[in-house]
């Protein structure tokens, strides 16, 4: 898929312009901008993005006070174009990008709090999501996002046999539980393993490798999730009776989250196709 024309958000979230995540930041945006991509960079501390889903986010009068309920509040005041102004505006960037790149230091096994206030704040219900409208069904079905993130940790550290486990399990809530549930083709993560720690010319190399798989990004094919088909809504969604049988003679599971008692499959988090 060519590059050029593309749009492109970037949503980062670091504190520091000379980090590495703020290196692997203006990588992204060297690269796609000379591919010919129009690129937009949300900086969220630079922004002073505030975090936290409150009733502030709501211009006007909410629909009850006394018993306040983000999900429907949010959901009733994007359609009557009542949201503040800073999540309509995230909201614009967000629907015009083909891609979106996360950029930000693994905090606590996840993402910073400013951060996670972009998902919670953002991917309001019926603008991102509904019960019609999420999984393979889901809103942005058409648009691809990739996390790009440090860790504090060296890469043996997550492994399936490693201290603080599989990185595929901790990395399950995320591109599954919000990116893959909104409807995105989530790209295999760049992880740049414990970047602090090694040196300089092992630091370049990793942005060279970033910067070369950029060149691509839009070609690769995205990560396999367990399709909406093989779920019974009627029984809670869960796998249908067939579906179960035939996997039964299988050495792993669907998926790192659907795995019914047996193995974790290997990377399934990680690299599409596996």
């Amino acid at each position: 898929m060519a590059l050029a024309g593309k749009k492109v958000l970037i949503v980062y979230a670091h504190q520091s312009s000379g980090s590495f995540n703020a290196a692997a930041k203006d990588t992204a945006v060297e690269v796609l901008t000379a591919k010919g991509c129009a690129v937009k960079v949300s900086d969220l501390y630079a922004m002073k993005f505030k975090a936290a889903a409150t009733a502030e986010d709501i211009q006007g009068e909410v629909k009850n006070a006394d018993h306040f309920r983000y999900a429907d509040e949010t959901k009733a005041a994007w359609e009557s174009k009542k949201l503040a102004v800073d999540i309509t505006e995230e909201q614009c960037k967000l629907s015009e990008a083909d891609l979106i790149i996360f950029q930000f230091p693994m905090y606590w096994f996840s993402m910073p709090a400013i951060l996670k206030g972009w998902i919670d704040r953002v991917l309001t219900l019926g603008y991102a999501y509904s019960d019609e409208k999420r999984y393979g069904q889901g809103i942005f079905k058409d648009k691809k996002a990739v996390l790009s993130f440090t860790t504090g940790s060296a890469e043996s550290m997550f492994s399936a046999n490693g201290i603080n486990g599989d990185m595929n399990v901790t990395l399950w809530p995320i591109q599954n539980g919000i990116l893959h549930y909104c409807g995105f083709q989530v790209l295999a993560p760049q992880i740049f393993w414990a970047p602090s720690g090694i040196p300089r010319e092992a630091s370049a190399a990793l942005l060279q490798a970033w910067r070369n798989r950029l060149e691509g990004l839009l070609d690769e094919a995205p990560l396999t999730f367990t399709p909406m088909e093989y779920f019974d809504g009627e029984a809670g969604f869960r796998l249908k009776p067939e579906v179960q049988q035939k996997q039964s003679s299988e050495k792993f599971g669907l998926t790192v989250g659907t795995h019914m008692g047996m193995a974790v499959p290997p990377n399934n988090m990680l690299r599409a196709g596996v």
